[in-house]
This record gives structure tokens, sequence and C-alpha cells, in this order.
């Protein structure tokens, strides 16, 4: 896992992030396809509150005090705990990319990290500070790609009956 690539990767999301989500509405922010997936602004808290909770403080704690236990954390259930569709989108979005720059200036001042470094958790067993590193990026990634479908889904149910097969398959 390269550190300095990932760097450029975690900014490079967060303008993604930040451009996904540019333009949206109050109730498009809300919208959600089915009652128990998450709207727009549900992903965005919950991003502010991993960036925090989960990946930075884990990842340092990995690689400064291994032998430390990791703080719990139930991102699924703060959703609902946390009220994040009550929220405002712009503020929640601000709270996120305030987040990701501290961990960025926070990455950039890290000298010669070991990567190797190995933190043994009760479920899944030993992680590394560079498989912590790289689920990081892929935890983004895989929110990027919920936020495009919500869009998706969302312009197919503002545009119906209009049928969408002409854009592709999706």
């Amino acid at each position: 896992m390269d550190l300095a690539a990932a760097i450029d990767r975690f900014a490079a999301n967060a303008a993604a992030i930040q451009s996904l989500i540019a333009g949206v509405d109050a109730r498009h922010a809300s919208w959600k396809p089915s009652p128990d997936a998450w709207s727009i602004l549900e992903v965005v808290n919950h991003l502010a509150d991993e960036e925090r909770e989960d990946f930075r403080t884990r990842f340092d704690l990995t690689l400064h005090h291994p032998e430390t236990d990791w703080p719990p954390i139930d991102p699924r259930r703060w959703v609902t705990q946390r009220n994040y569709a009550a929220r405002d989108l712009t503020e929640s979005l601000t709270r996120f990319l305030d987040e990701r720059a501290a961990s960025l200036a926070w990455l950039r001042g890290l000298k010669d990290p070991n990567l190797d470094s190995a933190h043994r958790h009760p479920v899944f067993g030993s992680r590394s500070a560079g498989e912590l590193l790289a689920s990081w990026l892929a935890h983004d990634l895989l929110h990027l790609r919920q936020l495009v479908e919500l869009h998706y889904l969302y312009h197919r149910e503002q545009v119906a009956p209009i049928p969408l097969e002409y854009a592709g398959e999706w």
C-alpha cells in the first residue's frame, strides 16, 4: 500500500463526493429507493462519522498503539440513533469535508509509518495498518458507487414512464 498514492486518492474521492452532492435539493437528498435503503443525506453523514470515529481512529491506533482495543462503533445503528435523515445536507457535507481535511493533514504528517503494524481484533482477526488503509479507500469507493446509484434511481423515478434503455444497461 503506497501512502502517498492513498493520500492523493482520498483527496480525489472527497472532491468526487462533493461533486456528487452539488445541486442536490432537500427532497432529492432525503429520497430513498426503498424504506430500508439509505438516502444521499444518510450516506454523507455516515461518511463523516466513519472518517472520524472508525478509519482515522483505528488506523492511528494500529500504527501507534496496536495493543490498544479499538473503540466500539455501530455505523448501521448510527443512521437512526444520530438521526441522519433530519440533518441539513450542506452542513453534513461540510462536516465530512472537514473530517477528510483533518485526515489528509494527519496522513501527510506521518513519517515513515509502519503499515505492517497490526492490531488483533476479536471479530476481524489480525489487521495491519496497510489493510486498514486499503479498506478505508475501498469504503470511499463503495459509497461513491452508492451515491451514483442513488442519483440514477432518483432520476429514473423522476422521468418515469420515460424508458432509459437507450442510455445503456444499468
